[in-house]
């Protein structure tokens, strides 16, 4: 990552050689990140990928996929790797927000007299696994959702901090939608990424059969820790993006809205709501984390068309016509990319 050092340094660091080292010495350790949870997960390289790229960016994800596509196993692999707490809650129908931020207790001492304690719920972790989120009623999903935005619960009228970092999972099964609550579309936007798990290629399930049945694996050693997680979310943040690619992110993100001019017919013919400024925002975050991870020091317009889809694909709402015919969002985002043009040069002078 030679070219890092100048394109770094150009954002006011005072030492550019000392931000140069530090940057390469966390690229590296993201890149072993990578390998690390490969010893326990066989394939799904773009799912690891993108989870990977949410959590630089600093933002929260929702997969997507059926029961025992190592959903939750490749999350605990991520936090073992990192040496971050890992907590899962199990979504269900009688789940209450208390369950997911913690309660008082009554508590008496050896004296009899009597105090609340509160005691911290799940949510107070590093990466928290939110299993099959649509199956608690919409209180409980909320509590939840503005732990996420604010990194903080309010409970015992005290507000008090999550821990950093602070990164959500969580799950949906696309297939059993009876008795679930679906996400409304302003919760689905405070995910940054709607990340796909498909099935597992065939070479990929003899492999998984192989190495599930036979002798354990080898552990998984850490990489990093919380420090190193908020640095490499900070460096994201430094990363230089020049005025093109920004131009770029928005004109796709406008693409998306009916009411526009110069979309693409599918918008026009099967989108209820577009993607609001906050999916610009992320087109941007997640550009740069996919930069970052490759070792690049420099946003393309290649990194936001990489990520496209999974950050637009939930903040999109199709109308009857494409629910009729069957279109889902995934195609009216390859419809934007194709037709929104990336600019012919984007690096900075």
């Amino acid at each position: 990552m030679s070219g890092a050092r100048g394109d770094l340094a150009r954002g006011g660091a005072p030492d550019a050689l000392t931000v140069s080292a530090d940057a390469e010495r966390l690229i590296a350790a993201a890149q072993r990140l990578r390998a690390e949870v490969g010893k326990r997960i066989v394939g799904q390289h773009a799912v690891v990928e993108e989870i990977l790229m949410a959590l630089v960016a600093g933002g929260h994800a929702l997969l997507v996929g059926v029961p025992g596509l190592a959903k939750t196993l490749m999350i605990k692999s991520l936090a073992d790797a990192m040496r971050l707490e890992f907590r899962r809650i199990q979504f269900t129908p009688d789940l209450v927000p208390s369950d997911i931020t913690g309660t008082e207790i009554l508590e008496e001492s050896a004296g009899g007299a009597r105090a609340f304690r509160f005691v911290q719920g799940p949510v107070f972790a590093n990466i928290v696994l939110a299993d099959e989120i649509n199956r608690a009623p919409p209180r409980t999903q909320a509590a939840l959702l503005e732990a996420m935005q604010e990194h903080s619960v309010t409970a015992a009228g005290k507000t008090m901090r999550l821990p950093e970092p602070f990164f959500v999972l969580a799950t949906q099964n696309p297939i059993e939608q009876e008795g679930t609550y679906p996400l409304p579309e302003a919760q689905l936007d405070r995910f940054l990424f709607d990340i796909r798990v498909g099935y597992p290629g065939e070479q990929e399930e003899i492999d998984i059969l192989r190495a599930t049945t036979g002798r354990r694996g080898e552990p998984i050693v850490p990489v990093f820790g919380a420090e190193e997680a908020m640095a490499l979310q900070r460096l994201v943040r430094e990363l230089p993006c020049s005025d093109l690619v920004l131009r770029y992110a928005a004109h796709l993100v406008r693409a998306t809205r009916p009411g526009e001019a110069n979309i693409p017919s599918m918008v026009k013919q099967y989108v209820r709501w577009g993607a609001g400024p906050r999916a610009g925002q992320a087109l941007i975050l997640g550009a740069k984390a996919a930069a970052l991870l490759a070792g690049r020091a420099v946003v393309s317009p290649a990194d936001v068309r990489r990520v496209a889809l999974p950050v637009l694909r939930h903040r999109i709402l199709p109308n009857f016509a494409a629910e009729a015919d069957g279109v889902s969002s995934e195609p009216i985002v390859e419809a934007l990319l194709a037709h929104v043009a990336p600019p012919a040069s984007a690096l900075p002078g």
